[in-house]
Order: C-alpha cells, then sequence, then structure tokens
C-alpha cells in the first residue's frame, strides 16, 4: 500500500505545474542580470547561487572593467555601470566618497564616461552593493546552493525538469538558465560541449591551439635553468615546469589558460593589512620567481591599476606573476570535472600560490631590496572582503566548458569577415587568452599558450552561439558557456557581455514560455524586439543578399 501511495505521489509531483517560470544557475554578474530580467518581464524566477556574495568576479577584484568600447553597453548592463558613476559621481547616493576621491589615473582610459554617465572602475563593495540593490528592487529570490554535479540536472525528455542541490533541495522550472563560470549544466543536460584548444584547422584560425613561438607577451626572461639543481636534468624539473615543448604551434589540446584571483591591494595604512607567510609556504614553490629575478624580471610581478580610495585591481602580468599556470588541468583532469570540494581546495591553492608571491617579494632576502622596497607598501584592505580575510571571494574562472551549438563563434566573427543576422549582444574586447603551461624549450623554462589579437571594432554576438543546437536540450540557455572557439571565446568573455547576453537569455526564455516553443525555435524578429526595448545594443543587421532574376536572353 506504502509503495503504491509513494508511486502516486511521484506521479503527481511529475506532473505538477513547475514552480518557477525561469530558473538561474549561478550568482555571477550575469546571474544577477538575468533573474533581474527576468522578474522584469514579469516571470516568477529563482536565482540559485553557490557563491555566499552576489556578483562574480565584477564583485570580486575585477574593478578595472575589461569593455574595449563602451558603445556595446546597454540594458541591465550599462543600468550596472550607471549605478557605479552614480554612487562616485554623487555622494549623497549611498554615502559614498566624492568624484574627486574617485581619481581618474589615466591608465587606460578614463574611469568616467560622462556622456553616457557610466563608470568602469570601482571597488568591490561598491558593485556588490549595485548588484544586490538590482536584486532588491526587482524582488529576486535567491537560495544558495551548489548544484549536484551528478544527479542535479532533472531531465524530462529533451527538458530540463529541475535542478537539484547537492543538500536534497530541487527546485522545477519552465526555462533554465546556466550563469556559472563552469557551465555546470551542460552535462546533464545532454548538451554537447568541449574543453580546451581547437587545432588551427578546426574554424580556418590562426592563433589558436599550441602556442610557443609567438606567445611573447608575459614572458619569462630567456636563460632560467628549469631544472632543481642547475645543469642537472638528472635532479628533476623546478615545480610547475613541464618538459616540452607540448608539440607543433597550431595543434589542439586540452590545456584551460590560467586562473588567478584579481588581489585587491592597498597603500592606506589606515586601510591596509598586511599579508603574512602562507602555512603552506615552501621556497622551492618560489625558485623559478628567483630565477626570473636573476635573470632580470625586476618588475610586474602584478599589476597595481588603482582603484577609488588607493585600492588595485591587481591582475597577471610579466613571466612570472599571479597566474598559476598548468595548476587548474591536468593530463586526465581539468577544473570542470572537479567536484566543489576539489575546486575549492584548488581556489585555496591559488590563493596561497599569490599571498606567497607577495610575501615574497616583500621579506624574502634572495629578493634584492630594490624589489622588496617596492612593493613593501602593499596589503590588503580592511574594508573588502571581511568575511574572507580581505581575499577576493571568487577565482578567476577565464575558460571552463564552452557549449558546440548550430553556430560557433570564431575568430573570423571577430574580424568582421562573418557576421550573424541573429544577434543578441555586441562584443569588443581583444581576443585574449593567458598562458597554459611552463615548458622546457631549447633548455629554458618558457611559457605557453598566450594569444593576443586586437579586434577592431564592435561584433554581434549570435543567438544561436547561447541556445544547444537543435535535437539537445530544449528549454536551457547559457550565455558565459556559449558556444565559440578557444579564439573568440578570448573576447566574448568579458563581465560586461557577460551581463548584455545573460540579460538576452532570460528575454529569450521569456519569450519562449510565452509561445510554448523551445529555445531553437523562437523567431528571431520577435526576440530582437524585445531585445531593442530592453535597451540592449545590437548594433545594424547586415545586409541581405538581393536575389537577381536571370534575363530571359540567358
Amino acid at each position: 500500500m506504502r509503495s503504491l501511495v509513494a508511486l502516486a505521489f511521484l506521479v503527481s509531483a511529475l506532473s505538477a505545474e513547475p514552480s518557477y517560470d525561469v530558473i538561474v544557475y549561478g550568482g555571477t554578474s550575469g546571474g544577477v542580470t538575468a533573474a533581474v530580467q527576468a522578474a522584469r518581464s514579469g516571470d516568477k524566477v529563482l536565482l540559485i547561487a553557490p557563491e555566499k556574495h552576489l556578483g562574480g568576479l565584477t564583485s570580486s577584484g575585477l574593478g578595472w572593467t575589461d569593455l574595449g568600447d563602451s558603445g556595446i553597453l546597454g540594458g541591465l548592463s550599462r543600468e550596472f555601470y550607471h549605478l557605479i558613476y552614480q554612487h562616485y559621481a554623487n555622494p549623497e547616493a549611498w554615502t559614498c566618497q566624492t568624484r574627486e576621491q574617485y581619481g581618474n589615473h589615466g591608465q587606460k582610459g578614463p574611469a568616467f564616461h560622462d556622456e553616457a554617465q557610466i563608470a568602469s572602475v570601482f571597488e568591490p563593495k561598491v558593485a556588490e552593493a549595485a548588484f544586490n540593490r538590482l536584486v532588491k528592487d526587482a524582488e529576486v529570490p535567491v537560495v544558495h546552493g551548489f548544484l549536484d554535479l551528478v544527479h542535479g540536472v532533472v531531465m524530462d525528455g529533451r527538458r530540463i525538469r529541475s535542478l537539484r542541490l547537492v543538500d536534497g533541495r530541487e527546485f522545477a522550472g519552465r526555462m533554465f538558465i546556466d550563469a556559472s563560470y563552469e557551465g555546470d549544466l551542460l552535462p546533464g543536460a545532454g548538451v554537447t560541449f568541449t574543453v580546451g584548444r581547437e587545432p588551427n584547422a578546426t574554424y580556418n584560425e590562426t592563433y589558436s591551439g599550441i602556442q610557443t613561438k609567438r606567445a611573447l607577451k608575459n614572458q619569462l626572461p630567456a636563460g632560467i635553468d628549469p631544472y632543481v639543481t642547475p645543469g642537472d636534468s638528472a635532479s628533476g624539473l623546478l615545480p610547475g615546469v613541464e618538459s616540452g615543448p607540448a608539440g607543433p604551434d597550431g595543434n589542439g589540446d586540452k590545456a584551460l589558460q590560467a586562473y588567478c584571483f584579481r588581489m585587491v591591494l592597498t597603500d592606506d595604512t589606515d586601510n591596509r593589512v598586511a599579508i603574512g607567510k602562507p602555512e603552506e609556504y615552501r621556497d622551492a614553490d618560489y625558485e623559478l620567481l628567483f630565477r626570473a629575478i636573476e635573470a632580470g624580471q625586476d618588475g610586474n610581478f602584478f599589476k597595481l591599476d588603482l582603484m577609488p580610495n588607493r585600492k588595485t585591481d591587481s591582475n597577471n602580468t610579466g613571466g612570472i606573476s599571479t597566474d598559476f599556470i598548468g595548476r587548474n588541468w591536468g593530463p586526465d583532469w581539468d577544473w570542470t570535472t572537479l567536484d566543489h570540494e576539489q575546486r575549492a581546495a584548488l581556489a585555496k591553492e591559488h590563493e596561497n600560490w599569490q599571498r606567497g608571491l607577495v610575501w615574497t617579494l616583500q621579506n624574502h632576502p634572495r629578493v634584492p631590496e630594490k624589489i622588496r622596497r617596492t612593493y613593501a607598501r602593499w596589503g590588503l584592505p580592511k574594508d573588502e572582503f571581511p568575511d574572507n580575510d580581505h581575499w577576493p571571494y571568487q577565482l578567476y574562472v577565464r575558460e571552463a566548458r564552452r557549449m558546440v551549438s548550430d553556430l560557433v563563434m570564431t575568430q573570423a566573427h571577430c574580424e568582421h569577415r562573418e557576421t550573424v543576422a541573429d544577434p543578441v549582444g555586441l562584443a569588443a574586447y581583444a581576443m585574449d587568452s593567458h598562458h597554459v603551461r611552463r615548458q622546457v624549450v631549447d633548455g629554458m623554462v618558457r611559457n605557453e599558450g598566450d594569444v593576443q589579437m586586437q579586434v577592431r571594432k564592435p561584433y554581434p554576438v549570435s543567438y544561436r552561439s547561447i541556445v544547444p543546437k537543435r535535437g539537445e536540450c530544449e528549454n536551457l540557455l547559457v550565455p558565459w558557456s556559449l558556444s565559440a572557439s578557444h579564439m573568440a571565446f578570448g573576447s566574448i568573455r568579458m563581465e560586461p557581455v557577460f551581463m548584455t547576453l545573460a540579460q538576452s537569455t532570460a528575454i529569450a526564455a521569456h519569450e519562449s514560455i510565452q509561445r510554448g516553443g523551445t529555445v531553437q525555435d523562437l523567431p528571431y524578429p520577435i526576440l530582437r524586439t524585445a531585445l531593442k526595448d530592453a535597451g540592449i545594443a545590437l548594433g545594424t543587421l547586415p545586409e541581405p543578399v538581393k536575389q537577381v532574376t536571370p534575363s530571359p536572353e540567358l
């Protein structure tokens, strides 16, 4: 009898109406904008955030926005940067600093864009406050929890029925948006994806795959011996160095560009916390740093791009820097294959590497005194990340899974050699990918993988690149781990584009619900009208090919 009751309950649950119209997974910048747009569209929305703090990288140290061109901003992305502008330009807005205190340090262009009334350089706590305000004003419900990476995507045919978290909670919906940096919904939803770098030949690209000869940016000084005991190969390779070369340039592999934390530092003595020596610190882990200094690297160990109130957005720069090169993947694993606990442990390794890097530069006797003096004044700000020992919450996951759909964005789209007729946003940043490994080349240590190719002007990103291919999941949209080659992803991956594409996915989800169809079958003219009504920048459509009627004489 009990089994019959249980079966009846299961049948009833399966046939019940979904609890939500739109479920967004990921408390990232894109997750917030998707959820806010869904709420504004009148959909019953739920934002599932594994993170304790909303905003992803944008509120976790990436305060110097990789924008490329402010013309790509529209809708909620522009609204977010306008909130930042108001914060610093209007001290009454949120009990904040004056614009004079904000500063304009001129390192990458103005922090304030007066004509557009946006600000693209900001403190993490200000960004988090802006995201929280958007969520609160839209009355978006937020639950915190991690997806069950094995059984978390519950399918009903080609549609996701619900998401199950590791604590057993389950949430059913009509449409789902994967706004995680890892693309964690893709495997369970049966969606085709890839990890790593395609060969040049796959999409007729010129700078994909392995890059040894052309990897010139952030390269190590020449002449660094790769062995523990210099000149003695039997002593083994230094930590983090592998034998090489990895293969011919242009060949594909499963390597991932390096991750790091965007460190937030300050030299304000009233707001500075010293960075101590990590408990698991080993001199051997920094031997490559010592040898790089001996070989001539005397600076560029991390960036000091200034944000308001004497804080920095300190990203990777130089041959040896904050990137923990080669530590986010291996021969039979990568960041995407790890469970949540393993990812947390590896993120902690990245944190320890960077804390140890700063401590070494400030204190180690093998570092010249001039360098120690240069970096000695920097510490962590007391008023940032107060519940995380003043360290950023989010590891910079620069690339993970990438969907493979009916249209793949490639280098040709970034260079305007090909274009799309169904844009859902614009991108404008350079094709930018960091090193993936340190290897032995011609008897010395060299970094491999860096890609830097400029983009002339904004280009459109296709709707087909943010939905699975036909025949696969019918109610999933993917604004971050979208369908793009490694080359194109290096440009599209920037946070303002993420916010824009995420808002577009929410609009597409709403329109698909209204028509009762699949995301693949949503007519683009209907979607375009809704996108333009939301203020999203789309550019102009390409001219249609004129059909020429043959002359009777021919």
